[in-house]
């Protein structure tokens, strides 16, 4: 197993009970909380969360922004706006490229080692998984060639279906 492989797992559970340096939340634009794992981290961390992304006046699609974690074990929350699916030729692949990038940039500029993502825009924002999770390790690989303060990243699979998806892709892009 080379180096990069060796800082990604695959866990199935809950993205708002990982013992992490941060946790990311698939948000919405206006990062007051929504439905799916965005309405689960704002419950679990309290609204002192809520109260902190008043603050910050929303976020792009593609962008990233951190705040405290609050309740949660996880001492930072990086909020980034997945994209909506409309058919694939509206820059959804490259929004949500982005998405990982950044997180991973706000990790790196703010000393976080352990990071838990979700399967962006995967839920109701449309996103096929297949593409995304393809996506997702891409870019994870990508950053933690270059990002030497990142130690550990984990997906957090809530459903089982997804969490063999990431596992498939993990395999492919490593054994090759």
């Amino acid at each position: 197993m080379n180096e990069v492989a060796s800082k990604i797992t695959v866990v199935h559970g809950n993205i708002t009970e990982r013992d992490v340096d941060a946790i990311v939340n698939a948000a919405n634009q206006t990062l007051l909380g929504g439905g799916g794992v965005d309405g689960a981290i704002h419950y679990a961390a309290g609204p002192e969360l809520l109260r902190e992304c008043v603050a910050l006046g929303g976020c792009e699609t593609g962008q990233a922004k951190l705040t405290r974690g609050y309740q949660l074990k996880a001492r930072w929350v990086i909020h980034t706006v997945g994209p909506i699916w409309h058919g694939g030729n509206a820059q959804e692949d490259e929004l949500l490229a982005n998405c990982y990038r950044n997180s991973l940039q706000l990790a790196q500029e703010n000393s976080i080692q352990t990071i838990a993502f979700p399967a962006i825009s995967t839920g109701a924002y449309g996103f096929p998984l297949h593409r995304a999770t393809t996506i997702a390790v891409r870019e994870i690989s990508n950053a933690l060639s270059t990002a030497s303060s990142i130690l550990r990243v984990e997906f957090v699979c809530f459903d089982p279906s997804a969490e063999s998806v990431y596992m498939k892709e993990l395999r492919s892009l490593f054994s090759s």
